[in-house]
């Protein structure tokens, strides 16, 4: 598997089938995309064409029927130290405080936490001084802060996000993108984003990729010409509405695949 830089994501022919009791249900088929060390994409597609279950591939945490996923020169074949994942909910165990919460992917990894990183990070986010709060005491929108905190305090390499803002409201969503982006001009890691918001996808990424319905594909790819850094208004100027268009329009007229097809191993 050839690497564009040293520590290139690579995806090559990456493709997953479920077994069920009625059947097989084909959910990627032949998927291929490299992602530059530094880069942010974004991944968007009409509703279960198999974009998480792409993301938890190159996670590591489901394995593919066929297919590879190397981070450089070393293949994925389980949850990486050098990737960092931020899931749909904050997901923050009820009983521990907030910086208990981000010690524990160290605890299980048996390391010692990076306490000064961990304290630069929760500043870093607005968090400074609330490590010792219980995640009740805090709002939605600084739940997913201090899950940011703990995809980052191990300092990965790349950092995968499966649709993490989805449940906040609009303006803390906004907040939140902005954000990740100040974050990711700081630290440039490599980020790959699954998200339902096309405007969502564009305002944060370099690249997006376009997935078929399942069993999901890359069906194309399309490069964001705004510059960096970039402002909330740019959501209210045309061209940035003209493509957000454009993908919606690509992924609402893709071609129908026949039911008996989807489910077919």
């Amino acid at each position: 598997m050839n690497q564009t830089t040293d520590k290139a994501l690579n995806v090559r022919g990456a493709t997953k089938t479920y077994g069920t009791q009625t059947g097989g249900v084909h959910a990627l088929k032949d998927v291929d995309l490299t992602v530059r060390q530094g880069e942010f994409i974004s991944i968007v597609g009409p509703s279960g064409c198999g974009k998480t279950t792409l993301l938890w591939s190159i996670a590591g945490l489901h394995k593919l029927t066929s297919g590879a996923i190397a981070l450089g020169d070393e293949f994925i074949t389980g949850p990486h130290p050098s990737i960092g994942m931020m899931f749909q909910e904050a997901n923050l165990l009820p009983w521990r405080s907030i910086r208990k919460n981000i010690e524990l992917p160290f605890e299980i990894r048996h390391r010692r936490p990076d306490a000064a990183r961990i304290d630069s990070l929760l500043n870093r986010v607005g968090l400074g001084g609330f490590g010792d709060r219980m995640p009740r005491e805090l709002s939605g929108g600084m739940q997913q802060r201090a899950s940011i905190v703990r995809a980052l305090a191990s300092d990965p390499t790349v950092l995968l996000m499966d649709e993490p803002f989805g449940a906040l409201d609009a303006f803390t969503r906004d907040e939140m993108n902005k954000l990740v982006e100040e974050i990711w001009l700081e630290s440039r890691k490599t980020v790959i984003l699954i998200t339902h918001s096309i405007a969502e996808a564009v305002f944060l990424a370099d690249k997006v990729y376009i997935m078929s319905a399942r069993p999901g594909q890359i069906s194309r790819v399309i490069d964001v010409p705004f510059p960096r850094p970039r402002s909330l208004d740019l959501m209210e100027t045309r061209e940035f509405f003209d493509l957000v268009n454009l993908i919606k329009h690509d992924i609402q007229h893709q071609p129908k695949v026949p039911n008996a097809a989807r489910g077919a191993a």
